[in-house]
């Protein structure tokens, strides 16, 4: 069984990189997993502060639709928020 699961035939440390290139790699062996829905179900569970699992990125034990780079966001970033009203 374990030479079906991803993150036991790569590289543990792929499930928690910090480049978003290595963190969407991870999200795609996750598709292929026969144990994804409960490796899902049990970080939602269990508030997972970060890391892929089951599929989906956590960051601060929440759901993110991509994890953002270190660093400075791009402009292409800070542009697709700049038509958002402030928060009051």
């Amino acid at each position: 069984m374990d030479s079906l699961l991803p993150c036991r035939t790569n590289d543990p440390e792929l499930w928690f990189a910090e480049h978003s290139t290595e963190v969407e790699r991870a999200k795609t062996l996750c598709h292929e997993c026969p144990l994804r829905d409960g490796c899902l179900a049990g970080a939602l569970e269990r508030r997972e502060p970060w890391g892929v699992w089951g599929g989906e990125v956590f960051v601060d034990g929440a759901v993110v639709a991509r994890k953002r780079g270190r660093g400075r966001p791009r402009k292409s970033e800070t542009a697709a928020g700049a038509g958002a009203p402030a928060a009051a």
